[in-house]
């Protein structure tokens, strides 16, 4: 139960919130009207009027306007065309059996109707197939001239024959380490002929590395890609540069200084085919034969690896140097000990 005064203080509050929204929403519009409403007011049982919130007729209007039937019935967004739809209800369905599965009419719980499936997992040989189909593309060297094609590989004949002499030797090294006897040669026999085959291999690959570079100085007199000047004639200068020094090296380091420069070579001559200071295919054709190469030179790394401590390093060039060094200081201090004693 409330109190009086508290009934009193509710009414009044009533009353200033209806009378203030009554007069905001008025405020746009001439003509108000307002019925009384009976209420309590301080005591019990004293009438007094409430004002209501005021008549809108403008959004009333609008609220007809939007729920009346159109005016033109005709217009084509409005008018039901019921003869078309008797048209249409009497069409018959035409049958396609060859649409119909056991799944044409079935889809995944969770999946929208109407939606297309996703994709699904792609196979796992696919990549590898591709990379196979890329190879095959890759060495069949199609656009490149025959006769550069076959006088290539014949150059590179001299590596594959010195790695697989040497791989072989290496094999029969360890055989007459093991048994006492090699296989077709004595070890002795197979140790000097290891010694034979190493040089020539060196050799031939100082000799390569030059050719390569000297081929940019064919096509700089050619005019092949344009006139470039120093920037060419620079390939054929440093590829023997860096060659010839090897044959100075112990047979190791000598495989893997040359190694080195045919990579260097293979993409310095792979950015000059995409400056067009060279045919087309040459990078292909450079990528063949450096590859070969490559492989002739790590296999001959790995034979003598498995026979590094059952042979005697033969004495390179510059052994034969330093030991022609120490023969002329000793021949120097031999004459300075004779010429001491004269005095």
């Amino acid at each position: 139960m409330l109190r009086p005064g508290r009934a009193s203080s509710l009414a009044h509050s009533i009353v200033r919130s209806n009378t203030f929204h009554g007069a905001r929403n008025s405020s746009h519009i001439t003509s108000q009207a307002s019925k009384p409403l009976v209420s309590l007011n301080g005591r019990f049982g004293q009438p007094t009027n409430l004002a209501l919130t005021a008549y809108r007729p403008l959004s009333t209007s609008l609220q007809r306007w939007a729920i009346a039937p159109p005016k033109h019935p005709e217009t084509p967004y409005d008018h039901i065309d019921k003869k078309h739809e008797k048209d249409v209800g009497k069409t018959e369905l035409e049958p396609h059996p060859e649409e119909v599965s056991m799944e044409s009419s079935v889809h995944q719980v969770f999946q929208e109707k109407g939606v297309p499936e996703t994709e699904k997992d792609e196979d796992m040989l696919a990549g590898v197939y591709s990379d196979i189909k890329t190879i095959k593309e890759t060495f069949a060297l199609n656009e490149v001239p025959r006769e550069a094609l076959f006088v290539g590989l014949a150059g590179v004949i001299p590596y594959l024959a010195t790695s697989a002499s040497t791989v072989y030797l290496a094999w029969d090294i360890n055989h007459a380490a093991l048994d006492g006897q090699g296989f077709l040669l004595s070890g002795q026999s197979a140790e000097l002929l290891l010694h034979i085959i190493e040089p020539l291999q060196i050799g031939w690959g100082a000799v390569i590395i030059s050719f390569l570079g000297a081929i940019h100085w064919g096509l700089e007199w050619a005019k092949y890609g344009g006139v470039q000047g120093y920037r060419r004639y620079a390939y054929g200068v440093v590829a023997p540069a860096v060659a010839w020094p090897t044959l100075l090296f112990p047979i190791e380091y000598a495989l893997i200084s040359q190694f080195t420069a045919f990579t260097f070579l293979y993409f310095a001559d792979a950015r000059a085919c995409v400056r067009g200071w060279t045919p087309h295919w040459y990078m292909t054709y450079r990528f063949v034969l450096t590859f070969i190469v490559g492989a002739s030179i790590v296999i001959t790394l790995i034979g003598r690896g498995q026979i590094a401590d059952k042979i005697s390093r033969l004495p390179g060039p510059g052994d034969r140097l330093k030991a022609l060094r120490e023969q002329q200081m000793a021949e120097i201090e031999k004459e300075e000990q004779e010429r001491r004693a004269r005095i």
